[in-house]
């Protein structure tokens, strides 16, 4: 997992070959006038999808593994908290891994929640057991899947 800066994205820009693209799309686009959906970047390899959500208590979230798309995530309207927890310990399958929508959810408790601002993001690695969406009200975010 990564919590960073948007500012400082070049900087994370060579840990993938498809992060450079990913990051340009971020900064060359008015991400909070998208429509809600999903949205091509480079086909099925890097794409959006910017959604509203009705936050989540810690308690209430789930965490969730995908195995073939890392996540970037990033807050558009208020800020966002995430639960994670590496998958090598998870241990309660809520739902089997569905490889068509690429998740597996788990009853397991996050061990750490972390924060990210309006301005940050987080990505998530298929190593990255994650709970999105913990927060008040409903949140604007947009979710740029690359391919691993």
């Amino acid at each position: 997992m990564i919590l960073a800066s948007l500012a400082d994205s070049s900087t994370i820009e060579a840990a993938h070959p498809r992060f450079k693209a990913a990051f340009d799309f971020i900064r060359t686009s008015d991400l909070l006038a998208m429509p809600l959906g999903k949205v091509a970047i480079d086909g099925e390899n890097i794409f959006a999808i910017i959604s509203h959500v009705e936050a989540k208590t810690a308690e209430e979230a789930i965490l969730e593994t995908h195995k073939k798309y890392i996540d970037i995530q990033i807050p558009l309207s208020t800020y966002e908290r995430y639960g994670w927890k590496c998958t090598q310990e998870l241990k309660n399958i809520a739902k089997p891994y569905n490889e068509q929508d690429d998740y597996a959810l788990f009853a397991d408790r996050p061990s750490t929640i972390v924060k990210a601002e309006l301005g940050e993001f987080v990505i998530f690695f298929p190593s990255d057991a994650h709970a999105p969406c913990i927060g008040e009200g409903t949140i604007k975010k947009v979710v740029i899947k690359i391919a691993v």
